[in-house]
């Protein structure tokens, strides 16, 4: 990538450490704010200036939210937007409808980009799928997700695993039917995707084995967003994947 913004980072665990180098590596500065959490008697308010003033400072024109999902981030997303940055969210996104609407309607009127990290949207094979079988009426959509490793996150692994996959059908064919999502930790490693068109299995994509830079392609949708290329990962979006992930879900 050629000369670019700096990022921040908010977080210190697995996944902000992870961050770092990614970003680094593509040439932009990095830095962090690790003590991201409310403090006891801290106020919500007091939560949101506090963060804004660190982000402030960091002279950075994009904060990278490298935190655990929950209701913390929608604070965070307010102190960054307040701060005057664009945001980069984690998936998956658990914020409410109102608090969707709110924080989009913060961004716009402030000229700010919200995302929220979808990477698996950007490979070249989903980009195909797009432009071949979209909207995707009449077919229906599977995966697997398995991760080998133990849950490092807390979050279910339909939540964690899970919203990857919907996320890929909501950009590629999402008037496709949800034929098939099974997620877990600790089982041999296995990422894939298929669309099948009655009984003829039209669309195939392994996730584990393509060699592409997603993370850093995500990167640089984003920065182009920031000279005014389109930009689909928002937070409407990231509600769709919500809505669609909740209904997977209720139907166990």
């Amino acid at each position: 990538m050629a000369e670019g913004p700096a990022y921040v980072i908010l977080g210190r665990g697995r996944w902000a450490k992870r961050m770092q180098p990614i970003i680094s590596g593509e040439g932009r500065s990095v830095s962090a704010i690790e003590d991201t959490r409310q403090r006891l008697n801290e106020s919500r308010e007091g939560y949101v200036s506090r963060l804004a003033v660190e982000m402030r400072a960091s002279k950075a024109q994009i904060a990278w939210l490298c935190v655990k999902p929950g209701p913390q981030v929608t604070v965070m997303i307010q102190a960054a937007i307040e701060a005057g940055l664009h945001v980069v969210a984690e998936k998956p996104w658990y914020g409410s409808a109102e608090d969707t609407e709110r924080l989009q309607a913060l961004a716009k009127a402030n000229r700010r980009i919200i995302a929220v990290h979808y990477e698996y949207c950007v490979l070249e094979e989903v980009e195909k799928w797009r432009e071949e079988f979209h909207p995707g009426a009449g077919m229906q959509f599977g995966g697997h997700f398995f991760l080998s490793r133990a849950d490092q996150s807390g979050v279910p692994p339909i939540d964690n695993l899970g919203c990857h996959l919907l996320a890929i059908r909501e950009w590629a064919v999402p008037s496709s039917e949800v034929s098939q999502i099974e997620c877990a930790y600790e089982r041999a490693d296995e990422r894939l995707v298929w669309l099948e068109e009655g009984s003829e299995k039209v669309g195939y994509i392994d996730l584990l084995n393509h060699r592409q830079l997603i993370v850093q392609r995500f990167m640089g949708r984003v920065e182009a967003a920031l000279d005014g290329a389109a930009f689909p990962f928002d937070l409407e979006f990231g509600l769709r994947v919500a809505i669609e992930l909740n209904a997977l879900k209720n139907r166990k």
